[in-house]
């Protein structure tokens, strides 16, 4: 394996993460207005991610940076082809962090209600403008022979992108849900478990239509039939588990189940590009790919040293933090957002 290929694996490794991850967050954010019934229970669930919405939050910034080191053509292309899109993601972030922190600052109902429509409009925003990012890279963007993207609304904007967009934000929904029914007791934790069986079978039909859409808008299953379609079995399974398992009402087999749906769903988008990284609409010999978009050798040489020296470290502060916050949460105690 070329250390450009390794790379890009190690990509989509940290966006797996992010998305099974932040996954959550954005669908806890979600839930604060479409499962909530008053304040304090929009607290509570806040109260669940508090101790890691911000970590989750740097397997974003981690990916953005090895695509700028490892792969700069792209990061090029890419960031500034998407760069509207990109820039409301930002924003959101920004927003829905800021909310967090301010929206207990005052206490006047109409200052927190402001900030938490705030955290439900940053939390819903970012999984579907992500999902259309990628669903259009999948479909083919209009890249020139010189790697420059020159996309209009229309390029963005189509049935196989929106679907795309659609069918992330609820699998990130889902995943809220499952995570909240594992992290609340009574009432809550009911509902949360409730809503998610009626949002699975919501989940399951959006796949197969995405995955139809696929089938018939993209080369993917031509380029990598075999792996997608192992891939999407693996997806429908997962998330078929994840209905049985909230039957069973056992939610951390569940969340697990929803988050390895998440991890195959992006594993398939990356799966499906190999070697290409974007593809262009325009020509076959104008795709970006982890060849002709790569740094040089040496300079992959030393970031896989530095990331393998540094991996252990993150990964081990990661597990212990989920560890030490491993209580559920109730209204019982001090609620500190």
């Amino acid at each position: 394996m070329e250390l450009s290929e390794l790379w890009f694996v190690l990509i989509a490794v940290v966006f797996i993460g992010f998305f099974f991850l932040e996954g959550f967050d954005f669908g806890v954010g979600m839930s604060t207005r479409l499962l909530a019934r008053n304040q304090i229970e929009r607290t509570v669930m806040i109260n669940t991610i508090g101790p890691f919405w911000d970590a989750n939050e740097v397997w974003l910034l981690t990916g953005g940076g090895a695509i700028f080191a490892a792969f700069p053509h792209w990061y090029a292309t890419m960031f500034s082809g998407y760069y509207l899109p990109l820039l409301a993601v930002l924003l959101c972030l920004i927003g829905r962090g800021v909310s967090f922190e301010f929206r207990r600052k005052v206490e006047n109902p109409r200052w927190t209600n402001v900030w938490d429509w705030v955290i439900f409009i940053s939390s819903l925003l970012p999984p579907f403008l992500l999902g259309v990012l990628f669903t259009s890279m999948l479909r083919g963007m209009p890249i020139k022979e010189d790697m420059n993207m020159s996309a209009g609304f229309t390029d963005f904007i189509k049935v196989y992108s929106l679907w795309g967009g659609l069918t992330v934000t609820l699998l990130c929904f889902l995943h809220g849900l499952n995570f909240l029914s594992l992290k609340t007791e009574g009432e809550l934790r009911k509902r949360s478990s409730l809503l998610a069986k009626k949002v699975t079978l919501a989940v399951l039909g959006s796949l197969v239509v995405f995955v139809v859409l696929s089938w018939f808008m993209t080369d993917i299953f031509e380029v990598r039939r075999v792996p997608e379609l192992i891939l999407a079995g693996l997806i429908v399974a997962a998330y078929g588990l994840v209905y049985y398992f909230n039957l069973k009402k056992r939610e951390g087999l569940s969340f697990t189940m929803s988050g390895l749906g998440l991890a195959f769903t992006v594993s398939a988008i990356f799966v499906g590009l190999f070697p290409r990284v974007m593809i262009s609409s325009i020509d076959k010999d104008f795709d970006l790919t982890v060849y002709n978009a790569a740094s040089g050798d040496y300079s992959l040489k030393i970031m896989t040293i530095v990331a393998f020296t540094v991996l252990p470290f993150v990964l081990g502060y990661t597990i212990w933090s989920y560890y030490v916050f491993r209580k559920r949460v109730t209204d019982k105690e001090h609620l500190t957002y």
